[in-house]
């Protein structure tokens, strides 16, 4: 598995993203089912997201990624960061597996 930072910035008012939140959440909780997301969460201040995710491939988390509702909505942009997680606590073994 190949591992991934993926950083959402928006392009629309927060008002807008706000309206659309809660299907995003819904799409993300698929991710979480499926093992594919660590764990998400806004920036701080509110320009974006973060997540931590994993999948076969960039292709494959960028696929998945493109069936968010902020992208089919076009108020947001995605940059995935691919990495490899060498050091990390016990109790994340399997996942990083």
């Amino acid at each position: 598995m190949k591992h991934f930072v993926v950083l959402i910035t928006y392009t629309a008012p927060v008002e807008e993203i706000d309206s659309v939140l809660g299907d995003h959440r819904a799409y993300l909780q698929t991710g979480y089912d499926s093992g594919l997301l660590l764990c998400s969460g806004p920036r701080n201040p509110r320009t974006g997201g973060l997540v931590v995710a994993r999948a076969e491939s960039l292709a494959v988390i960028s696929d998945w990624f493109s069936r968010d509702p902020y992208q089919l909505k076009g108020i947001a942009e995605y940059a995935f960061i691919e990495f490899n997680p060498v050091k990390h606590q016990g109790f994340l073994q399997d996942w990083v597996e």
